[in-house]
């Protein structure tokens, strides 16, 4: 075995790890009831996104099950939880009311394959490129749009609905000042659900969300034709869900990471979430990814840190679901609406935008994490706002770097030549305007360009440096370019003279 091999098993080594999680009896017990509320938890969002996408409620709920428990063994990035989603939903939207459900079911299979394609490609490796102010932003709009989407349980709702959701808060914000055993989000789901059944109080519930199913997932092979005309009405459908999918799992694997201070396996989780997806469109599924709202109550929340939480969570779903539909159906929105809340006002980096942060931080640094909020909210899809911010960065980086290249000009005391000192890195941006740093009618005849303190990174710089020598030849002059290091001059050598 490779020492990379080995090096990468101990990095990705899961801490705790199933087995100790399963020595332990106060560790199981946290992972199991963090399991339990985030399979809770899990239920009306699983609802709300079957209607989101159109189709019937147990779509999403069999999909959420299929993809936790899938994404238990397979994932990279254990205590994180897939499911199904909103950004997900609404990419996938159109196909079952435009093309039928079987179509809807071969896009969410086609994903998956994209997916496992995209993983095995190394497309996690660009998460490098994701910089912390984008990370923040996309952070804050994800506490944003969960606490947003809370509003139509809370807007036109019966009063008693309010007391309520402050009752669950309360005991969320007691509950650990207590005992950390028992998740406090799970003790606040009861409590408000007891105290609605003992005063039987008239309040909205799950039930009212939608029917809950009643029997195990199907096999379900999508009827549709095997021709390039099916393939070119799914494949846009399936590659927006694809990508989304993984850029909404990696970042949340990467946020997760950073809460626990362990590392993930990207490229595993990206394949992984593309298995998920397969399974999950096999037996009826409207496929899925990372739930970051669900992840934080595990995580942030509950304590969770092992693939047994996950597992758990998909399998008390389907219990939930499928065994104990009646008595689910009874605990009111409200008690979720208030875990909800707080898994928003946990998850939101309330340090990034003190006063304090705020002037010390560059503005530029700033202005990227907002934009991607806004982005985000403004689109209602944390993918398009993670790429925005991304693409904002690029550019703010871009033109800063720009504007650290540098020329001095020296003659020599004969007068017979001049030495030109360029400094800092060349690339698009800033090689040009190196055109414009010459003096080309007062320089002798003999001109020396120094790049020593310089580096060549791209061809628009090869091509500055033959303008530059071409409107000096022009003049009767000759140029000699020296101190290039040798990546530079094999990138000159390669493309020189290639521009004409």
């Amino acid at each position: 075995m490779s020492a990379t091999a080995v090096d990468d098993r101990a990095r990705y080594r899961a801490n705790p790890t199933v087995l100790e999680a399963l020595k332990s009896p106060r560790m199981l017990t946290r992972e199991v009831l963090a399991g339990l509320v985030v399979g809770l938890a899990l239920i009306p969002e699983a609802i709300a996104f079957s209607v989101i996408a159109g189709v019937d409620p147990k779509v999403g709920l069999f999909s959420s099950f299929i993809m936790a428990v899938s994404i238990a063994f397979l994932g990279g990035r254990p205590a994180m939880v897939t499911a199904a989603t909103g950004a997900v939903a609404l990419v996938i939207a159109p196909v079952a009311p435009t093309y039928g459900m079987d179509y809807f079911i071969a896009t969410v299979i086609l994903a998956g394959i994209f997916q496992v394609i995209l993983g095995v490609l190394g497309v996690a490796k660009l998460m490098r490129f994701i910089p912390r102010s984008v990370m923040v932003g996309f952070v804050n709009a994800l506490a944003i749009f969960v606490f947003s989407s809370q509003f139509p349980q809370l807007i036109d709702a019966p009063w008693l609905v309010y007391p309520l959701v402050a009752l669950g808060i309360v005991v969320m914000i007691v509950m650990p000042k207590i005992t950390k055993v028992v998740p406090a989000p799970l003790v606040s789901v009861v409590i408000v659900t007891a105290v609605v059944l003992t005063f039987a109080i008239t309040v909205p519930t799950v039930g009212d969300q939608g029917e809950l199913p009643k029997s195990l997932p199907e096999l379900f092979i999508p009827n549709v034709p095997l021709t390039w005309e099916t393939f070119t009405i799914i494949a846009p459908f399936a590659l927006g869900v694809a990508l989304v999918g993984l850029m909404e799992s990696l970042l949340t694997a990467k946020l997760v990471d950073e809460i626990t201070d362990t590392h993930s396996n990207k490229t595993r989780e990206s394949w992984a979430q593309g298995v998920a997806n397969i399974l999950s469109g096999t037996f009826g599924g409207m496929g899925g990814c990372a739930v970051i709202g669900q992840t934080m109550i595990g995580v942030k929340a509950s304590g969770a840190r092992t693939r047994i939480s996950t597992f758990c969570a998909g399998l008390f779903l389907f219990l939930l679901v499928v065994v104990f539909g009646d008595f689910v159906s009874t605990i009111p929105m409200a008690a979720l609406v208030a875990v909800m809340i707080m898994v928003a006002i946990g998850a939101f980096d309330w340090h990034s935008v003190k006063p304090s942060t705020l002037k010390r931080m560059p503005k530029s640094e700033t202005f990227v994490m907002v934009a991607t909020v806004v982005l985000v909210l403004i689109t209602h899809n944390l993918a398009v706002g993670v790429v925005g911010g991304v693409l904002v960065a690029s550019v703010l980086f871009v033109r800063r770097v720009a504007h650290f290249v540098s020329v001095s000009r020296t003659v020599s005391a004969a007068g017979d030549s001049v030495t030109y000192v360029v400094n800092g890195e060349l690339f698009f941006a800033s090689s040009n305007d190196l055109t414009t740093l010459f003096s080309y009618p007062e320089d002798p005849q003999h001109v020396v360009i120094d790049l020593a303190g310089s580096h060549i990174w791209d061809a628009s710089t090869v091509a500055a440096l033959d303008a530059i020598e071409t409107k000096y030849a022009a003049l009767g002059k000759t140029v000699e370019i020296i101190g290039m290091n040798e990546s530079s001059q094999r990138m000159r050598g390669r493309l020189s003279g290639g521009f004409e």
